[in-house]
């Protein structure tokens, strides 16, 4: 699955637990870390949880592995890696404290509706 596949059915399933506030941050020209961040908020760590491990299923059904989860006891910031596209889903305060918009403010802010006709 392409990165920008692996993106849109992040973006699908987090948009279907009603995650809000989704961004993409387009890495590639400015970090060799990955091509993309997906940043997604929750109401509460349930629902950063259940945000996070239902984009987990989704990409799991479509054959994506993850490479690595962090943050996932705690339900503030859940990272998911799956190499080309690094998922964030954190809860509001932390989004806030973090601001990895403004951390990443070389990278190009894409809106979910760019991935809606993948």
């Amino acid at each position: 699955m392409t990165p920008e596949r692996v993106v849109e059915t992040a973006l699908r399933a987090a948009q279907e637990k009603k995650a809000y506030d989704l961004v993409v941050l387009d890495l590639r020209r400015v970090s060799i870390i990955c091509d993309y961040f997906v940043l997604a908020s929750g109401r509460s760590t349930t629902h950063v949880k259940a945000v996070a491990e239902a984009i987990e299923e989704r990409l799991a059904e479509h054959g994506v592995r993850i490479l690595r989860r962090e943050g996932f006891p705690e339900g503030k910031w859940v990272l998911l890696d799956y190499g080309g596209v690094v998922i964030h889903v954190f809860e509001e305060e932390e989004r806030r404290f973090y601001n990895l918009e403004r951390l990443w403010g070389d990278a190009e802010v894409i809106g979910p509706e760019r991935y809606a006709s993948l």
